[in-house]
């Protein structure tokens, strides 16, 4: 099967009704397909080697949908839309927001661009090439530039407002493509050029952008939401969703009012507002077409590349041997990747062609282990752990790269717990005259001497002597004494 011979049916913002989709995976059915493929850039995939092109623009015109195929000319935008209602986010981004930054893309984007929300992790802040992420400040967004994945992060001068994204992203995308710009062009030179050309209402940046720090959340099965309402997630592991699946799911969401179907970059589906009197009609649906709804974590969080069929034999190895050791990943996700690009991902395995044969089919590889800066999948510095590794190396490897992150990731946490837990002392040091045997307690100190409270014994001046007696302190034994009931 030729990656070239794949449709790509773009969904931008993940976002599509169960009609639009129920007419896309007839169009794959039409062609010949019993499954679909979800991208990780919230698009659908289907094989359609012998097609009629006018035929499809048809079909999809029909829709309002774009589609591609055979290049890679124009990309789908991607949005945290999907996060909304079931993961923290930040308060002014709401539903109604994606929506109305969407609407201000009127052309079709060959730039990949990123929309996101910075207090979810489940998708990708900085995997596109222009990345906008909302800011603390109403309606503004921060923009990273990345034009070529190999490049550094570039963050635009100022905060852009949502209702100029659409329009400051194509200025970007004239820039780069009607000018043959090079991939190391400066951020702020791009802004110097375009931003006399847009009416736009920018605003100062004046606070640094926080990175997500939450472990991406479960994203499967069944999740409470408020006033009754549930949202379920599906997940295939192979990511060949059946048609006949689809078409049941969008069946039932019209039936019971859900409007959107919305898709992950993991190569996964959410339905969200699923009312309580209709899960039943959920579960019967998942458990007459067999879908699993409980999937290890080992299984969820990983990136493939799409139609590799090497790439998944490796991860059904890699989970069973976590499996098998009791290998804990919480927190950790992983790519399986044929080159370093794209990256969203805290561990990467790079397959690294070893034996080839007449120069095209790879016989054996061997792989590359890296991972990202503080295991953070946003950060764009990845760090070389192992090289040139055979297949039966990777578990243990991986085994003890996914130790350090614990050991790291947990440390402060740990010490934390160690110093709420040391128990509170009962006694302190003070100081007893051995002729009268008066006592000097720290805690109370000695206010007619000029002494404050607190004041520990060894803190006393040399001149000191006892209140009663005058004996000098060089003649006092040091003792232990019981403190204040108050204090205990």
């Amino acid at each position: 099967m030729n990656k070239n011979d794949l449709i790509r049916a773009f969904t931008p913002g993940g976002l599509l009704s169960p009609r639009d989709l129920q007419k896309i995976v007839g169009i794959a059915r039409d062609l010949g397909n019993d499954t679909v493929h979800f991208g990780s850039r919230q698009d659908i995939m289907f094989v359609g080697s012998e097609v009629d092109q006018l035929s499809l623009d048809e079909e999809f015109g029909a829709i309002g949908t774009h589609y591609e195929w055979s290049g890679q000319r124009y990309q789908n935008i991607v949005t945290s839309f999907v996060a909304v209602d079931i993961v923290p986010t930040t308060p002014w981004v709401t539903a109604g927001t994606y929506y109305n930054v969407l609407d201000t893309f009127d052309y079709r984007p060959r730039l990949k661009i990123n929309i996101t929300d910075p207090k979810q992790s489940l998708v990708p802040l900085f995997n596109g090439q222009l990345n906008f992420v909302a800011s603390p400040h109403e309606d503004y967004w921060y923009l990273f530039l990345k034009f070529n994945p190999e490049s550094n992060l570039q963050r635009w001068p100022v905060l852009i407002y949502s209702q100029d994204i659409g329009k400051i992203s194509a200025k970007i995308e004239a820039f780069y493509f009607d000018t043959k710009a090079p991939d190391t062009a400066k951020a702020h030179e791009v802004f110097d050029l375009i931003n006399p050309q847009t009416e736009a209402n920018n605003r100062t940046i004046d606070q640094e952008l926080e990175l997500p720090a939450e472990p991406s959340p479960y994203y499967e099965g069944w999740h409470k939401m408020s006033g009754n309402k549930y949202w379920l997630g599906l997940y295939w592991r192979n990511n060949r969703y059946t048609i006949s699946f689809l078409e049941k799911v969008c069946e039932l969401c019209i039936k019971t009012n859900i409007g959107k179907i919305i898709l992950t970059p993991w190569k996964s589906f959410i339905v969200k507002d699923i009312s309580g009197e209709d899960r039943a009609k959920w579960e019967a649906l998942c458990g007459s077409n067999g879908i699993n709804l409980r999937h290890s974590s080992l299984e969820l969080n990983w990136h493939l590349p799409v139609l590799n069929e090497h790439a998944l034999k490796l991860k059904r190895y890699l989970v069973s041997e976590f499996d098998q050791n009791d290998i804990s990943t919480y927190g950790l996700t992983f790519s399986i990747k044929e080159r370093p690009v794209n990256l969203f991902t805290s561990v990467v395995i790079i397959m690294h062609p070893e034996i080839t044969f007449f120069g095209k089919y790879v016989l054996r590889y061997q792989y590359h282990v890296y991972y990202s800066k503080n295991f953070n999948p946003n950060e764009e510095t990845y760090i070389p752990y192992a090289k040139y590794l055979h297949r039966k190396d990777l578990p243990n490897t991986l085994m003890e790269l996914s130790q350090s992150y614990y050991t790291e990731a947990y440390k402060d946490e740990e010490d934390r717990i160690w110093e709420e837990e040391e128990p509170t002392p009962e006694t302190i040091k003070g100081g007893q005259c051995p002729n009268c045997m008066t006592i000097y307690h720290p805690h109370y100190g000695e206010p007619e001497a000029k002494i404050p409270e607190g004041t520990p014994f060894a803190d006393l001046p040399d001149s000191y002597t006892c209140l009663l007696c005058d004996t000098p302190k060089s003649a006092f034994e040091e003792i232990e004494i019981g403190l204040p009931e108050t204090m205990v």
